[in-house]
This record gives C-alpha cells, sequence and structure tokens, in this order.
C-alpha cells in the first residue's frame, strides 16, 4: 500500500481531508434545516461528527492510515488552537480549552462507536441528541434524520478503499432533504 512520510506530500493530503470534513460541516442544511445550532460549539460538534466518519474509516486499516490520520488530527487541533485565539481567548485559556476539546473527540469517538456498532438505532439517536444537540431542542424528525445521515455516510466510507481516501479521492455526500 502506500507508504507516506512526514513530508509536504502528507501534509498537502491531510489538509485536502481536513478540508473537507470542514466544508461538509458548514453545509447550511445542517444548521437551517436540521437545527444543529449555528455557534462556535455547534460547529465544532458538527465538525467532530464528520470527523468521527472519517476516522472511523482510516482505524479499520490503520497500519496503512496511521501517519495521514495523525496528520489530520494534529492539523484539526491546530485550526481549533487558532480559531479560540482569533475569538480572543488568551494563552492560557487556549490551552485549558484545547485539552477539553480533545476530551470530547475522544468521547465522541468512543459514543459513536458504540451507537453504530449495536442494532438499536435509538441508540445513536440519543448520542446525537446529548453531543450534537447538546445546546438545542431539535425535532425528533431532525434527528432521526442525522442519524440516517450518519450512517448512510459510514456506509459509503466503508465501501470506499483506503487506497482513494489516502489519495485525496473522498467526499460526504449532501445532507439529508
Amino acid at each position: 500500500m502506500l507508504n507516506f512520510k512526514k513530508n509536504n506530500a502528507t501534509k498537502t493530503l491531510a489538509t485536502k481531508l481536513y478540508i473537507t470534513i470542514i466544508n461538509q460541516s458548514r453545509q447550511k442544511d445542517f444548521y437551517i434545516k436540521f437545527g444543529v445550532q449555528d455557534t462556535p460549539d455547534g460547529r465544532f460538534d458538527m465538525i467532530l461528527l464528520h470527523s468521527y466518519l472519517l476516522f472511523s474509516r482510516l482505524k479499520l486499516e490503520f497500519k496503512e492510515s496511521k501517519i495521514i490520520a495523525q496528520q489530520v488530527f494534529d492539523l484539526m487541533f491546530a485550526d481549533m488552537n487558532q480559531n479560540l485565539r482569533e475569538l480572543g481567548v488568551g494563552d492560557i485559556g487556549v490551552g485549558h480549552r484545547i485539552k477539553g476539546m480533545v476530551q470530547a473527540f475522544y468521547g465522541r469517538m468512543k459514543i459513536y462507536d458504540h451507537a453504530l456498532s449495536g442494532s438499536d438505532p435509538s441508540i445513536l439517536e440519543q448520542a446525537l441528541t446529548k453531543n450534537l444537540y447538546r445546546k438545542s431542542t431539535p425535532t425528533i424528525a431532525q434527528v432521526k434524520k442525522i442519524a440516517d445521515y450518519v450512517r448512510k455516510e459510514q456506509k459509503n466510507l466503508l465501501k470506499l478503499p483506503i487506497s482513494e481516501i489516502l489519495i485525496g479521492n473522498f467526499h460526504f455526500g449532501p445532507p439529508p432533504k
């Protein structure tokens, strides 16, 4: 398979994958039609949800994807750091906030893995309500649509050969209708 080294090509690929996550997370329909709060917290949670989808696929073939997964992770939290600074959070506060964001990331990875590994669809809906919608009150229909979207995107990524992802041929489908 592909042999990645920490070089400019790897950084370029990581940037491309991360931009794909960001662009999908910024789709207006998630906020307008599906009740995700259009706030820094809501956007953060959308980024974590889409990051989860990519990282859950990468970890299935971690031997091939280890370096690129780490590069995307590092880029994501460097971007979060920069965004916090632009919002006026001071040096001491940034470190504390980033630590909490990293913990949130790992917590979401764990809960979404659990929710998607079982046969009870309500577990994913509960996980999304608690995490993605943590500061809002979505309708049941909105939560179900996002849960269906997550399941569909996970299936699509599972069908995609890792070699395609590792050359940047990766995208998400449109938000639900």
